[in-house]
């Protein structure tokens, strides 16, 4: 009696870790399910760069953002949409690989670029001005692609 009564609480205690795993390991490895997947384009002088992002324009998905990612595509991010103009404070907290970030006024602008972000780092990162939207991709990318603050980014959020 006692066997069956630990087996049965061993099989329910082992359903609910892999219930709880297999939701992190979504939040983790890929996108969230509760973001929705869109196109931005970057206009670099001459170039285009389009990335395919998770926009982030609830406050449960802004909170959470890319925290627990341990990899990203090469051309994916996150777009944070704050809906109007203000002054913008992100942190790496729990956040496991470096960021750029670009911080977007509501023309679509990009006034202040923060590149390669230290993981799990809990020191605020200032927009430096009222922006509408932040725009993270892996750490290096607007270097790489020589993407600089004054660039121009396109997205639906932007006038």
């Amino acid at each position: 009696m006692r066997t069956n009564f630990f087996l049965k609480n061993l099989f329910i205690v082992l359903i609910a870790a892999l219930s709880i795993s297999c939701a992190q390991s979504d939040a983790i490895g890929g996108q969230s399910k509760s973001a929705s997947t869109e196109t931005v384009t970057i206009y670099s002088g001459t170039d285009e760069h389009k990335f395919i992002i998770e926009l982030a324009d609830e406050d449960e998905e802004r909170r959470v953002g890319l925290m627990y990612r341990t990899e990203m595509a090469e051309d994916a991010g996150m777009l944070f949409d704050f809906e109007t103009p203000q002054p913008i404070s992100m942190w790496m907290k729990n956040t496991l690989i470096p960021l750029d970030m670009a911080f977007i006024d509501a023309e679509g602008i990009i006034k202040r670029i923060a590149a390669n972000t230290t993981p799990r780092s809990l020191t605020s990162i200032h927009s430096g001005s009222r922006v509408i939207a932040v725009l993270e991709v892996n750490g290096g990318t607007f270097e790489r692609l020589n993407i600089k603050e004054g660039d121009r980014v396109e997205h639906e959020i932007f006038e």
